[in-house]
């Protein structure tokens, strides 16, 4: 397993960075190698913290995701963030590159998701095209423009499957690496999306909020595409 960065532990909570590549906790695909079974070594009490298979874990991230997470020590504090979670009072962020920018520098993305016919989980300005539909916002905030890629800063509004990714593709920028809903070739080797920023009330009322910056292969893949921007 990848090293496991903690940035941040109280009596109440964990931040750490997860790595990507890990899923956050068991599946019936996978058992072993998940963020669960390093806290459970690392923080034997954490075992008895929530849900049985997922101990102390209040919300994920998909195994090709990197970044920021939060994780409950016990189970006044458990509780507490999963109410937050649950009425999006939680506040994240994340780093993007698009293939493509987006029209307006800033904006929100109020397109609901369902699956079509077949199955399939999409993002449609149409609300008659979707079964099971459900809202979602996503706002976004470009950092920087290259020739033909953008990085933007996406902040959920609301928590829907695969939220960022069906919203940036439905909008004309599908993700870097997003081989799920966009097969692009790139030699970044995973989805360029970092989990980047977290904010919620602790157990005292206190506003925490902490931040990660990009991994070394997306700062490097940046630095490749502003050379290429010079020529």
């Amino acid at each position: 397993m990848a090293e496991i960065n903690i940035i941040c532990q109280s009596n109440d909570f964990l931040i750490i960075e997860k790595p990507v590549g890990i899923l956050v906790h068991p599946t019936k695909y996978q058992k072993e190698g998940t963020i669960v079974d390093f806290l459970v070594e690392k923080y034997p009490e954490i075992k008895k913290i929530g849900q049985q298979n997922r101990p102390g874990i209040v919300h994920r991230l998909d195994k090709d995701v990197s970044g920021l997470m939060v994780v409950a020590k016990n189970e006044d504090s458990y509780k507490h963030l999963v109410e937050q979670f649950q009425k999006n009072q939680v506040k994240k962020k994340y780093l993007a590159l698009v293939c493509g920018q987006p029209a307006k520098e800033t904006g929100i993305i109020d397109w609901p998701i369902g699956r079509t016919k077949k199955g399939k989980l999409v993002a449609v300005k149409s609300r008659k095209k979707i079964k099971f539909e459900k809202s979602a916002l996503t706002k976004y905030r470009i950092l920087r423009r290259f020739k033909e890629h953008a990085l933007i800063e996406v902040e959920p509004l609301t928590g829907r499957t695969h939220q960022i990714r069906l919203h940036l593709k439905a909008i004309g920028c599908p993700i870097v690496g997003n081989n799920k809903y966009a097969k692009i070739k790139n030699d970044l080797g995973r989805i360029f999306l970092h989990a980047s920023y977290l904010g919620f009330y602790d157990l005292e009322g206190k506003w925490q909020e902490f931040k990660s910056e990009l991994p070394k292969e997306c700062q490097q893949f940046l630095q490749k595409l502003k050379t290429s921007n010079l020529h």
